[in-house]
């Protein structure tokens, strides 16, 4: 059964919003005022690939049998904050915590492997809407391609990021578990925000 305590849904909703304002002062191009028309559009791509992220680990997790939930991570919350404003950004807003006696190390790396396998496949998603709209005729068209944009690129960049073999970023975790899962996960990854970076440039 899946279950969300308060603190988890308070946590989820303050990291999703200090994200979304992160990415929203990354694309805005030291343009702040742009920001107010970003943030809603970000929200939604970083909406997707922020909490769905985050639930794949839960939900992962669970399926194994063990407790997990989201908790935000103040520092990181500052650091992705701070650094979007220097043009990149540190995306670490918190963690899903799995309360086990003991997991296995191949449990570990999947639920780890499955945030950044998420955002991948809601990054080709996005992408598909995109490329299916068609000629853009219109202020509302303009605003949806610019969702699916910035939804394809966020995600993509969240997946990479996220399987950095860095701690604590999934990567470590799954690369402990198997080197050659790592690699080609993280190879996907890259390689999609390197391809799309300029595709869609």
């Amino acid at each position: 059964m899946i279950r969300f305590t308060r603190n988890e849904i308070r946590d989820l909703i303050i990291s999703f919003i200090v994200i979304a304002l992160g990415f929203s002062i990354l694309y805005c191009n030291r343009d702040y005022n742009q920001i107010i028309f970003l943030f809603p559009i970000v929200m939604i791509g970083v909406g997707a690939g922020f909490i769905f992220h985050e639930l794949g680990h839960k939900f992962s997790a669970m399926h194994y049998g063990y407790w997990a939930e989201y908790q935000l991570w103040p520092t990181g919350l500052v650091i992705a904050l701070v650094s979007s404003f220097f043009g990149f950004i540190f995306a670490a807003p918190g963690a899903v915590y799995i309360y086990s006696n003991g997991m296995l190390e191949e449990e570990n790396g999947i639920v780890s492997l499955a945030g950044p396998a998420v955002n991948i496949v809601l990054g080709l998603l996005f992408y598909g809407i995109l490329m299916s709209l068609g000629p853009i005729t219109d202020n509302t068209g303009y605003i949806i391609a610019l969702i699916c944009l910035l939804g394809t690129r966020i995600n993509f960049f969240l997946a990479a990021f996220n399987l950095l073999p860095i701690p604590p970023l999934d990567g470590s975790k799954v690369m402990s578990w198997s080197i050659p899962v790592w690699l080609i996960a993280f190879v996907i990854a890259a390689g999609l925000v390197l391809f799309f970076g300029g595709f869609l440039g």
